[in-house]
């Protein structure tokens, strides 16, 4: 009972950071900010849900692949996150300011 309110309430965690994070995408006006909330909360909505599913298989050999995914993730978002940032700065894109 415990295990499965748990992988409940980490589904819903996942779910509710990956819309905050496609939400951001749409909303937010440069790639600077974009690039921020995709990299932030996406990592913690996949990794929320990561552990949803980790919980929910049990103590398989499964299991040990989905914490490895999980730890890709968590290197992988911000380092593509960063490195799309910098392209945009080398680019000579300037950050979006409000009195433009």
């Amino acid at each position: 009972m415990l295990v499965e309110i748990a992988i409940v309430a980490f589904l819903a965690g996942g779910v509710f950071f990956t819309f905050v994070s496609a939400v951001g995408v749409v909303r937010l006006p440069d790639i600077y900010a974009r690039a921020h909330t995709a990299s932030q909360t996406d990592t913690l909505g996949a990794g929320f849900t990561l552990v949803a599913v980790a919980l929910a298989i049990g103590l398989e050999t499964t299991t040990i692949k989905t914490f490895l995914l999980l730890i890709f993730i968590f290197i992988t978002n911000p380092t593509a996150a960063h490195a799309i940032a910098r392209a945009a700065h080398e680019e000579g894109i300037e950050p979006w300011r409000e009195d433009r």
